[in-house]
C-alpha cells in the first residue's frame, strides 16, 4: 500500500484534495478513525455521528466503484499510528486540514509527529488559513481559492483495502452502531447527493425570498438552504457551493436572495478562522476582561433551558424544534443563547457544549464564535439582548408554530402567550425579562467603557476582526432586538 487517506469531516468523492492526490499514484486506502473519546467529548453527539456515518456510507459505495473501500478504524489517532508505523511504514498519510476541538487538533499533531513529518501530507480545504496569514487580505485570499478549479473524482485503486485484523467495513461498523441512532429519526439525512439536490433546488427556487425568510422559524425552514450540517461534515465542498452559486447568480430571478447567501459563505469561514487563530476560544471568552462577568452557574436552571422548560412559550417551542431536528434558524439560535447568557447570566462554557449536542451541524469554529458574540465576551460585537416577546410577536404573531410544538396552549388569548402570562395554564417562568436584562445590560456596559477594555478590544480587533466593514468597539446602542 503507498497511500492512506484519512477522514474527518471531508466524507465526499468529488472535490477532495486528500483524497484526490492519494489516489494518484493508484494504490491508496482510506480509512474513517472513530475515536469514543472524540465523540463523547465537548459539544459531540451521535445524532452528528448518524449524519457522517450516512455520509460515510455514501462515499464508500461510490469509491466501491474505483476499486477501493472505505475501512473503520475504532480507537485514537496515535493508536492508528502504531498500526501504521508497524504494518505499513513505507505508506505516506494524506489529510485535509480541518479546524475543530482542540482534543482533535493535538491528537492530530501527536499522530503527526509519530508518523513522521515526511510521511504527513495536509491539503488546505475550504478558504480557511493557517500560520502567518495576513488578516488584511483574508478574505481575498479565501475568494482566490474558492475560485480555484474543482479537483476531480479520485483514481482507481489497484488494491481494495488495507490487510489488518484492526479495521472493520463500514457497513459493519454501522451495524454494531445502530441501536445509537434510533432516537433521531427526524434529523436531516446526510450523504453527497443530499447535499447536491439540497444545492441544486436552493438555487433554482427555494432562495425565494431568503433574505427576510431565513429569520422565521416556519419559513426558514425550507427557505435556507440547508447545507450547513454538509458543510459541516464535509459532503459537499464550499468551493463546489461557491462555484455554482456564482453561475447561476448572472441568469437567477433571485439574484438579491442569492447574493445575500454568498455573504454567509464568506462569514462561514471568517468564524471558522478565528478557531483556527486562537484555538483556546473553545473555553475562554474573546475579550480576557470578559472571564469574569459570570463566574458560578446554575445546573437546575441550565437544564430547564436546554429541555425547552423556561416558561417561555415561543422560546420552549424553538428548542423542542431544535430537539427534534438537529436544526434551527440562526435568529431562533442567537435568541436562545443570548436568553441564556444574558437573562439567565450562565456561563457560556457550560450552556455552549449542551446546545452543540443538539445541533447536527455543529462546526466548532462558527458555534463558538457565534456563542460568544451573543454572550457579549467578544468585545468587538456590539451586546444584542433578544427579547424573547420581541421575537414571538414579529416571528409567529399568530402562535401558529409555537402551538404545534405545544399544542397545550392551542386557543388560549395570544397576547398573554408571548408575553408568558399564562399562571396556571404553562410552566412558571424561570426569570424575569425586563429585569433580567437590564441587570445584563449593566453589567455589560459597565466594563465597557474602560480605557482597559478598549485597548484590549482593539487587539482583538487585529486578530479576528473582519475587514469588510468597520467595527466599532463600544457604543450606546442597548437596544433589545
Amino acid at each position: 500500500m503507498k497511500d492512506i487517506v484519512l477522514l474527518n469531516r471531508n466524507l465526499r468523492l468529488a472535490d477532495n484534495p486528500a483524497l484526490y492526490h492519494g489516489s494518484l499514484r493508484r494504490n491508496y486506502c482510506v480509512l474513517f478513525v472513530f475515536d469514543e473519546v472524540y465523540w463523547e467529548g465537548n459539544g459531540r453527539s451521535n445524532r452528528q455521528l448518524k449524519f457522517a456515518l450516512e455520509c460515510l456510507r455514501e462515499l464508500d459505495e461510490s469509491l466501491c466503484q474505483l476499486n477501493a473501500k472505505v475501512q473503520v478504524f475504532c480507537g485514537s489517532l496515535i493508536n492508528l499510528a502504531d498500526v501504521l508505523n508497524s504494518s505499513f511504514p513505507n505508506a505516506k498519510i494524506h489529510l485535509n486540514q480541518c479546524t475543530d476541538i482542540g482534543y482533535y487538533r493535538d491528537a492530530i499533531a501527536r499522530f503527526k509527529l509519530a508518523i513522521g513529518p515526511s510521511r504527513f501530507k495536509e491539503y488546505s480545504d475550504f478558504g480557511v488559513q493557517r500560520l502567518n496569514f495576513d488578516r488584511d487580505r483574508w478574505s481575498r485570499d479565501w475568494e482566490r481559492q474558492m475560485r480555484e478549479p474543482i479537483l476531480t473524482n479520485p483514481m482507481a485503486s489497484e488494491e481494495v483495502d488495507l490487510k489488518s485484523s484492526c479495521l472493520i467495513g463500514v457497513d459493519d461498523f454501522l451495524d454494531l452502531n445502530k441501536a445509537k441512532f434510533s432516537s433521531y429519526p427526524n434529523i436531516q439525512e446526510g450523504g453527497s447527493k443530499n447535499a447536491a439536490l439540497l444545492l441544486d433546488t436552493f438555487l433554482n427556487s427555494r432562495c425565494d425570498g431568503y433574505k427576510t425568510k431565513m429569520s422565521n422559524p416556519n419559513d426558514a425552514e425550507q427557505a435556507c438552504s440547508r447545507l450547513s450540517p454538509h458543510l459541516a461534515f464535509g459532503s459537499i465542498s464550499m468551493r463546489t457551493v461557491f462555484q455554482k452559486l456564482e453561475s447561476s447568480v448572472p441568469r437567477s430571478p433571485f439574484k438579491s436572495d442569492l447574493n445575500s447567501f454568498k455573504k454567509r459563505l464568506y462569514w462561514h469561514c471568517h468564524f471558522v478562522q478565528k478557531l483556527e487563530t486562537e484555538p483556546e476560544l473553545e473555553f475562554r471568552s474573546m475579550h480576557p476582561m470578559c472571564d469574569d462577568l459570570r463566574e458560578s452557574h446554575n445546573d437546575e436552571i441550565i437544564e430547564k433551558w436546554i429541555l425547552g422548560q423556561t416558561g417561555f412559550p415561543f422560546l420552549d417551542a424553538c428548542i423542542l424544534f431544535l430537539r427534534d431536528k438537529g436544526w434551527i434558524n440562526f435568529r431562533m439560535r442567537a435568541m436562545i443563547m443570548s436568553f441564556a447568557s444574558y437573562n439567565l447570566w450562565q456561563p457560556w462554557q457550560k450552556t455552549s457544549p449542551l446546545l452543540a449536542e443538539l445541533f447536527v451541524d455543529y462546526e466548532p469554529g462558527i458555534h463558538i464564535s457565534q456563542v460568544q458574540m451573543q454572550s457579549g465576551v467578544t468585545g468587538i460585537n456590539l451586546p444584542r439582548i433578544y427579547s424573547v416577546t420581541k421575537q414571538s410577536v414579529e416571528q409567529d404573531p399568530y402562535l401558529q408554530w409555537t402551538t404545534k410544538r405545544l399544542p397545550i396552549l392551542a386557543g388560549l388569548d395570544q397576547k398573554n402567550t408571548h408575553e408568558a402570562e399564562l399562571e396556571g395554564l404553562y410552566l412558571e417562568k424561570i426569570v424575569d425579562l425586563k429585569s433580567s436584562a437590564k441587570r445584563a445590560r449593566d453589567l455589560i456596559w459597565g466594563i465597557r467603557g474602560s480605557p482597559e477594555f478598549k485597548n484590549l478590544a482593539r487587539k482583538v480587533y487585529l486578530k479576528h476582526g473582519s475587514r469588510k466593514r468597520q467595527t466599532r468597539f463600544a457604543g450606546t446602542n442597548r437596544s433589545l432586538k
